[in-house]
């Protein structure tokens, strides 16, 4: 690596090492490929809880299981904690009321 890049790239990360610096960018990298991911599996999730929505209202059901969503809700705060819970709640939130 030049010394500007590594420069450049020791800024850009704001680590004081190219060694920390190198390690930064790769998983960063590694993290914008996680985060392309989550997204799929969340839009993915949109679609089947609009099937989900429309098979319960065709038999004439109500849109939202809140039992259901309770169960969701303490899953996520089970595995990861408090802030799990508000995982939990912003999923529900983007997959509730599309049909």
């Amino acid at each position: 690596m030049s010394t500007t890049t590594a420069a450049t790239t020791v800024t850009d990360t704001g680590a004081r090492t190219e060694d920390a610096a190198r390690l930064i960018t790769g998983a960063r990298e590694r993290i914008d490929d996680l985060d392309g991911r989550i997204i799929g599996l969340v839009q993915e999730r949109i679609a089947v809880s609009e099937q989900i929505q429309r098979a319960r209202i065709a038999s004439g059901g109500r849109r939202v299981n809140l039992s259901r969503e309770m169960e969701i809700l303490t899953h996520y705060s089970d595995q990861l904690g408090k802030n799990g819970t508000v995982l939990a709640m912003t999923l529900l939130d983007l997959c509730r009321g599309r049909v």
